[in-house]
């Protein structure tokens, strides 16, 4: 994907992505509440090869957990920013975990071990 007008642009026939009415119906929220996403950085709907917004599988579910968020009374800028921070957590989560399962692999005691 390229950029354009700080949107990326995709192709419709590799990244399967759902237009804006579509995206709100599959997560039971509104156009406008994705829009707001959009304003709060949080979601940049990518661009098809027309011009028109799509949103992916994983946006879809960032959507949808901030609009729970949203729903217990949670601001949206306050969403926007636990959700940033709930990836972050995964990401090191995954990255330590991947860190652990080499070092351990990499130790003299699994070593002695196989002995």
């Amino acid at each position: 994907m390229t950029a354009d007008n700080s949107y990326d642009r995709l192709d419709d026939d590799d990244y399967p992505a759902y237009t804006m009415g579509r995206a709100a119906e599959m997560i039971g929220t509104t156009q406008g509440f994705l829009r707001s996403l959009g304003e709060a950085r949080l979601i940049s709907p990518l661009r098809s090869p027309g011009g028109h917004r799509r949103y992916s599988r994983y946006q879809l579910r960032i959507a949808a957990r901030a609009r729970e968020l949203v729903d217990q009374g949670t601001p949206i800028e306050a969403a926007c920013r636990i959700i940033i921070l709930e990836d972050q957590l995964e990401e090191a989560q995954r990255i330590n975990a991947q860190y652990r399962r080499t070092a351990e692999s990499a130790s003299p005691a699994a070593a002695d071990a196989d002995d």
